[in-house]
């Protein structure tokens, strides 16, 4: 499975949201190591146009940035991660806060 599936996993086990702001792509272990995915350009370009912020790819995709113009380097936020650990760090929101008491409905 890829990044993005486990992450959608881990957000709903957890309840903590995915930042509304990522993108991210990437193939996973079974030991959870992020390994490499071709299409860097097209899906950057994509998420640049999508109006993302940050873009988390695999660690050994790095080189594949040098392929995008300038400006969109400039405009986005790359994490690179070598294990889902580090997705889960840059894709996750914080732990929501406990939702306040309601009234109890029985006198």
């Amino acid at each position: 499975a890829g990044t993005a599936m486990a992450t959608a996993l881990v957000s709903l086990l957890t309840g903590r949201p995915v930042r509304d702001s990522v993108a991210m792509t990437g193939e996973i272990t079974l030991r959870g190591k992020v390994l490499p995915i071709g299409g860097v350009k097209e899906k950057v370009l994509a998420a640049h146009r999508a109006g993302l912020r940050t873009v988390i790819l695999p660690q050994r995709n790095a080189p594949d940035l040098d392929e995008l113009p300038p400006e969109v380097r400039a405009d986005l936020t790359f994490v690179l991660a070598e294990r889902m650990d580090d997705v889960l760090a840059a894709a996750l929101a914080a732990a929501p806060t406990e939702a306040p008491a309601t009234p109890d409905a029985h006198p």
